[in-house]
């Protein structure tokens, strides 16, 4: 792997991950000897993580990790809405049954991985449905939009990764979407995957509109 991948790997991680908060400052000296680079390839490593929307321009200070807000929040989820439902119809139509009943088996039992606050493995089974269903919607372009959003989406994870309550919450209505997909139930899937979203939205916008309070 080239040192400008292996950089733009480890800095997006830290920024997903919120090691680099909203608002840190990414000096070049300072990222590349952290990271044992040179200068050229850190520097094509931020030019990436700029076009992804994870850091910005800041006047006078170089380049900034980005801030999530409220308003961003809710508008990445009215795109995510409209793009999650129809990849949730299409992979009802189109996806094979046994996989998703495959998945269905695992998400029964992920109450149990939430409640050893293995949330690692919750999170990597999250992802293998995402690929399953991107793969199941046999639409390119579709896949491509929302993939797009993904990062920003995963750096919100971190907003709502110590409400336990809300994440077996999420898990049963996985299940559902997961079920919907493997009955080949094109509007239940939809629905199912709305009611997610909807709910992961309030319980996001609940716990960042109240860590804003009280800082």
């Amino acid at each position: 792997m080239r040192a400008s991948e292996r950089a733009y790997a480890a800095l997006r991680d830290d920024i997903l991950e919120w090691r680099l908060e909203p608002g840190t400052v990414l000096g070049e000296v300072e990222q590349s000897e952290r990271l044992g680079i040179s200068r050229t390839p850190l520097r094509e490593a931020l030019a990436r993580l700029l076009s992804d929307g994870l850091v910005a321009a800041q006047g006078g200070r170089g380049l900034v990790v980005t801030a999530v807000s409220v308003n961003d929040i809710a508008q990445l989820f009215e795109l995510r809405q409209a793009l999650e439902q129809q990849i949730a119809r299409q992979a009802a139509q189109h996806g094979d049954p046994t996989v998703f009943e495959s998945l269905a088996v695992e998400f029964r039992a992920a109450p149990g991985l939430l409640e050893r606050s293995d949330h690692a493995a919750y999170y990597e089974l999250v992802s293998r449905l995402d690929a399953a269903m991107d793969a199941a919607s046999a639409n390119s372009y579709l896949v491509t939009a929302v993939r797009s959003l993904r990062p920003h989406l995963v750096r919100l994870r971190r907003i709502s990764r110590d409400n336990n309550s809300r994440l077996l919450a999420a898990a049963r209505e996985h299940l559902l979407i997961v079920e919907a997909v493997a009955a080949g139930d094109r509007e239940l899937a939809a629905s199912a995957t709305h009611v997610h979203l909807h709910q992961s939205l309030t319980s996001i916008l609940a716990t960042a509109q109240m860590l804003s309070t009280h800082r």
